[in-house]
Parts: structure tokens; C-alpha cells; sequence
């Protein structure tokens, strides 16, 4: 039987990767693995840093779709795989991979999981966490300086030149291919609840092809 795949998308900080937790501890009894988009920025080692600090890392473009499709459609197929490890202190990604073995249920989150068509299609479940603009530029500012050795000011302009105007290019519009929508930023216990159990009910009936959120 093929693995059932969920991909969470949503804004930047707003709460996708709490929400895929979420949803895994109450899948219990259902082995999870995770995949994360940003380990498939495309790797711009030969381009120098500072020029690297400069890409647009927002923008479809800057993923390594041909990779995620490739990962993505073995372990569907209970095959292993070996994720990139990226460095965001660097804008490139380093010579480790981490090893991914199979499971009959695969996350994957990021900004633009349901933006790409080609990622898109291979996912049995979709889902769009949404979240008010203030909290998610807080929830960003928070996590890159102090976690990806940014600067208040680099932050900002980051997100004013780049994510702001991407989120609304690329981002909100994929909200209309999710088949649930959940508010607050994830903080709905209920909406939670209530997308675990249909994805419970999902992998019941993953191998007869029945059922599901679609």
C-alpha cells in the first residue's frame, strides 16, 4: 500500500510545523515521517554569499522541485530516501543529508507545499494553516534572530522586499486548493481534532480508495 501524504502549507511563522506535530501524536499507532520544504532550496554553493543573501527565496523558483518530486514519490513507494540539510546561515546547502526511512504516513510542510502544481498532485491530503499578518511577522522576527543569526533590520527588509508581496503572489491564492482551511494560526483544538480523524479515517481506507478529506 502506498504511503498516505499530507502536505501543510500556509504563511511564514504560522504554524504549520506545530500543526504537523499536532497532527502526527494523534495519529497514534500510525508511524509519521517529516519532511520539511526548506531542506529543498536549490543549492547555490557556486553563487557567491553575498549574492545568495540576495535571491528571492519566496518565490517557487527557488525550490528544487525536480528533488521534492523525486523524494515525494519514493516514499510513496516505501523507499528511503536521503534529505538535503541546508544551512541558512549560509543560503546553501551543506554535505550532510539525513536519512529518511519510509512510513505509511508522510508530512510534508512549507510556505508553498500547495503553490506548485507538480508537488501538489502527490499529496492525498492538503492543508492550509492560516494566520493574522502581525503575528506571523512577529513569530518570523523571533525565529530568525534568534535561531538563523539575523538582524532585526535584515528581517524586516527581508520581509517587506520578499515575503510580504510573495505571500500574497503565491502563498494566499494556494489557500483555494487546501481541502481544510485551519484558523488562528493553528490554535483551534477542534480543527485539529477534526482533520486528525479524518485522516485516521483516510488511512483506514487508503488501501480500498475510499473515503478521505477530498
Amino acid at each position: 500500500m502506498e504511503a498516505l501524504t499530507i502536505g501543510i502549507a500556509g504563511g511564514t511563522a504560522s504554524g504549520k510545523s506545530t500543526i504537523a506535530r499536532r497532527i502526527a501524536a494523534l495519529l497514534e499507532g500510525h508511524p509519521v515521517v517529516f519532511l520539511d520544504q526548506d531542506a529543498y532550496y536549490k543549492d547555490n554553493a557556486d553563487v557567491p554569499k553575498e549574492a545568495r543573501a540576495k535571491i528571492n527565496y519566496d518565490h517557487p523558483d527557488a525550490f528544487d522541485v525536480p528533488l521534492i518530486v523525486r523524494h515525494l514519490r519514493a516514499l510513496k513507494a516505501g523507499e528511503p530516501i536521503d534529505k538535503p540539510v541546508y544551512s541558512f546561515v549560509e543560503h546553501a546547502r551543506t554535505a550532510e543529508t539525513i536519512r529518511i526511512e519510509p512510513a505509511p504516513v508522510v508530512v510534508f510542510e512549507g510556505i508553498l507545499v500547495l503553490a506548485i502544481p507538480e508537488v501538489r498532485e502527490l499529496l492525498d491530503v492538503r492543508i492550509y494553516v492560516d494566520a493574522d499578518d502581525d503575528v506571523r511577522v512577529a513569530r518570523r522576527i523571533q525565529r530568525d534572530v534568534a535561531e538563523r543569526g539575523r538582524s532585526l533590520e535584515g528581517v524586516l527588509d527581508q520581509y517587506f522586499q520578499t515575503v510580504r508581496p510573495m505571500h500574497w503572489s503565491f502563498v494566499e491564492p494556494s489557500k483555494r486548493y487546501a481541502d481544510v482551511i485551519i484558523p488562528h494560526g493553528g490554535h483551534s483544538d477542534a480543527a485539529v481534532e477534526m482533520v486528525a480523524g479524518a485522516i485516521r479515517a483516510r488511512i483506514a481506507d487508503h488501501g480500498s480508495g475510499k473515503g478521505g478529506l477530498r
